[in-house]
């Protein structure tokens, strides 16, 4: 081979060797070939036109910022970008803790028997008051129930036991405490009163050095209440009257209101409560609560006890506690106004109407007779309406509460109510306001049924 030749050749083989490594560098200088961009290179973002900052150049010595304990280094678009996906831890909810109340520890998933002195009656000869808890293993609401507040009303007490028996605490989030009997005195006299005669739904929250009925109400409201998410009081009629099966709720209130929506298609009846009621008490200090009615006074009926057991396993339900084993679903009957009809004299008293009946106005309701003259006068309907509550056949003097006649509301005029008056209460708290004006006499039936 001439030395010409050999030259050519090698020439050849150089030009050939060097050709890619030219590439190679005017690919990496263009970027158009880059290898795909990692996991922790964010991609462009769809909002941003001009695509991510230019890069800069690494320093020489290993600076590096590091990402912080915990962060992946991944930004969301790129993990978009690059086709992974980001698994989600979900978060571990805190521990249920055992329940300590009124100086015991109830474990978590278990049914207790505990017991409320009320500091009423001589310390040697008191008897404590039972209280029966179901403590579940999953987070929940803490639910109170409280019956015979008026010792003579017993279909509450028989609804507390249904329900607490059915209960499963292995199976409950959250937990249920309910007092079957807490005026035990008035219920071993048959009484709706306290053995000091007084009314104790007329003095919670109490008064730890009041009068009795003062000191049973603290007790009960700082022992117990205190402890509730949400309250239900059970109740009946009084003095011979009996109740449709209703909520007395105060509708003026939005969290009251949610909450009313919970038992189902159990009637609801707008009803402001007074200074010194149960569920009053309970709401200033930021305890959900409503009034249960049900029936009358001494006596057991179990078409109102299987009334409002539904309505709590519903109320159950839907506050997520536990599966009811009934569902009521049906729509819920609400009356924002509502008025007791009184006899216009005394004798006695005849009714033509049943409970829950829709009367209209002008209707007869009843008939007041003198025995003795047999004189006579009707109690008329004055509007359109349902009878919600009403008085046995009996002896009555005028003035007597006969009938309670309420005007039904559809669920959207009350919840407009509510937003109004919330609205109304914010705007006076924020600025100076006139001494409000005395209330009138509440139109209330003697002995009132709550």
């Amino acid at each position: 081979m001439t030395p010409t030749l050999n030259r050519t050749l090698i020439a050849l083989t150089l030009v050939a060797l060097a050709a890619p490594v030219t590439a190679n560098e005017r690919e990496d200088e263009d970027g158009r070939h880059a290898a795909p961009p990692s996991a922790d290179q964010a991609a462009p973002r769809p909002e941003d036109p001009d695509g991510p900052p230019a890069a800069t150049d690494a320093p020489d010595d290993d600076t590096t910022e590091q990402a912080a304990p915990g962060d992946t280094g991944a930004d969301p678009a790129a993990g978009e970008a690059t086709g992974d996906t980001a698994t989600e831890v979900p978060a571990t909810p805190d521990p249920v803790a055992p329940l300590e109340l009124l100086g015991k520890t109830v474990p978590v998933g278990t049914f207790d028997t505990l017991y409320w002195t009320p500091d009423q009656s001589f310390r040697s000869i008191a008897t404590p008051v039972p209280v029966l808890v179901a403590h579940g293993t999953r987070p929940g609401p803490h639910l109170c129930l409280t019956a015979a507040v008026h010792g003579d009303e017993l279909n509450g007490i028989e609804m507390v036991r249904r329900l607490m028996y059915e209960l499963e605490p292995d199976e409950l989030a959250g937990t249920v405490v309910g007092v079957p009997i807490v005026n035990l005195d008035g219920f071993r006299n048959g009484s709706r009163y306290l053995s000091d005669r007084r009314d104790l739904n007329r003095y919670f929250p109490g008064r730890k050095n009041g009068s009795a009925a003062s000191r049973v109400a603290y007790s009960l409201f700082e022992n117990i209440v205190r402890h509730c998410d949400y309250l239900v009081d059970l109740h009946t009629g009084s003095q011979k009257r009996v109740n449709q099966p209703q909520l007395r709720a105060d509708l003026e209130n939005p969290q009251v209101v949610a909450f009313a929506k919970h038992f189902g298609g159990m009637t609801v009846l707008h009803s402001p409560s007074s200074s010194g009621m149960l569920r009053a008490a309970a709401v200033d200090e930021g305890i959900v609560a409503v009034t249960m009615e049900a029936g009358g006074p001494n006596r057991l009926e179990d078409d109102a006890v299987d009334y409002g057991v539904q309505a709590l396993e519903t109320l159950l339900e839907n506050l997520d506690m536990r599966k009811a084993s009934r569902f009521w679903g049906a729509p819920q009957p609400v009356f924002y106004e509502s008025e007791w009809i009184r006899a216009g004299q005394g004798g006695i008293l005849l009714s033509e109407v049943e409970l829950n009946e829709q009367v209209k106005k002008g209707q007869i309701l009843g008939t007041v007779t003198d025995p003795i003259s047999n004189t006579g006068s009707a109690i008329i309907a004055p509007y359109d309406g349902r009878v919600l509550g009403m008085a046995v056949n009996q002896v009555v003097h005028a003035g007597f509460a006969a009938y309670r006649i309420g005007e039904e509301k559809s669920a959207e005029e009350v919840e407009a109510k509510a937003e109004q008056a919330q609205e109304q209460n914010d705007s006076q708290s924020g600025g100076n306001q006139d001494e409000p004006t005395p209330a009138g006499e509440p139109d209330r039936p003697d002995g009132d049924t709550e």
